[in-house]
């Protein structure tokens, strides 16, 4: 099969046309891939940053994001036959844990990560157990099913946050920050502030629901914001930049008492204000991981059929797999912002 994997332990993937397929175990579930999306994890794998060096293994092939066919099912397989079209949550976990047993799987101790810790889906077929396999309904075109992992991000983010009839300020709108505004709107957030420093995705922003995009160096953002909330500020904060400034500034301009929901991932250990941010603040803060398993899988399913999300400004790019540097560079560049790759059909 065609795939794309980690050739070396430096910058870049490699091509290759003749990667053996993945044979299926008793439980498991292969699939034919359509689509495929390329994630900030992926940007990371492929630029061989601390992170990348420290965690992925080299020879395996990368990517979590897709939509496919089932192709092959293993003989205990029970749930699903040849020629259904999925998705599957890339989290892997034996669901024997204390967390996996109490609802909470998305962070159990024993998670595995299609991509990062097994084999992907850069690749013309993936495998993956029974369990993760999510039947993509038939009202869901191809490329957003392609996508539904960082859309868990964004939802999972939103809805425990309990934005509805809020004041809701998103930090950072790259990707999963940009789906987060739609989602946010969906959900009832009464009005929604964002902050970035890239134009371009301030303006998307905009048209996806937000009522201010405020440049993060301006320095009047914050007044402008509190004065537009009561003069409190805003009731829930969702960080998505994991920059160390724009984490500083939502939780300065985060009314007491607030909600913050934390999902961006900082390069590096950061230095924070704990006494004035949160303990004399009030605020109550959750640390966001992936997506819950499968309550936000239902979630993302009734918005997308509600036709509340708008989704196709941020899918900028669509991609055959050979074409996957070009991805990667427009990802790089700012011009892309969700990259697809076609890799069957």
């Amino acid at each position: 099969m065609r795939a794309l994997f980690k050739h070396h332990a430096g910058p870049g993937l490699q091509f290759d046309p003749a990667r053996p397929i993945p044979v299926p175990g008793p439980r498991d579930v292969l699939i034919r891939v359509l689509k495929a999306g390329i994630c900030g994890t992926d940007r990371h794998i492929w630029e061989w940053d601390a992170w990348a060096a420290g965690r992925i293994p080299v020879g395996i092939v990368t990517g979590h994001e897709f939509v496919g066919v089932i192709e092959k099912v293993g003989p205990a397989v029970t749930r699903f036959q040849p020629g259904l079209r999925v998705s599957a949550e890339g989290h892997i976990t034996a669901g024997l844990d204390y967390n996996s047993r109490t609802g909470n799987a998305h962070i159990a101790r024993d998670t595995r990560i299609i991509g990062i810790d097994r084999d992907g889906c850069f690749a013309e077929y993936v495998c993956v157990p029974e369990e993760n396999v999510w039947p993509v309904h038939q009202a869901i075109p191809d490329h957003i099913a392609a996508v539904l992992d960082p859309l868990g991000n964004a939802v999972h983010t939103v809805m425990s946050a309990g934005v509805s009839a809020k004041t809701v300020l998103i930090t950072g709108v790259g990707i999963i920050g940009l789906m987060a505004v739609t989602v946010a709107k969906a959900a009832g957030a009464s009005r929604i502030f964002v902050t970035d420093i890239d134009q371009r995705r301030l303006a998307l922003a905009r048209k996806l629901g937000a009522v201010e995009a405020y440049r993060a160096n301006d320095p009047n953002w914050m007044a402008d914001c509190r004065k537009q909330c009561r003069g409190d500020g805003p009731d829930v904060l969702l960080e998505m930049s994991g920059h160390s400034g724009a984490i500083d500034d939502g939780f300065k301009a985060l009314r007491a008492g607030g909600t913050a929901a934390l999902l961006g991932i900082p390069s590096r250990p950061i230095s924070f204000d704990l006494a004035s941010h949160v303990v004399f603040k009030g605020a109550t803060v959750l640390g966001i991981n992936g997506r819950r398993m499968f309550e936000t899988w239902y979630q993302m399913e009734a918005l997308l059929l509600s036709g509340r999300l708008e989704l196709e400004d941020i899918i900028t790019h669509q991609l055959p797999l050979e074409d996957y540097a070009k991805g990667f560079a427009l990802m790089q560049s700012g011009e892309g912002i969700k990259v697809v790759l076609n890799v069957g059909s």
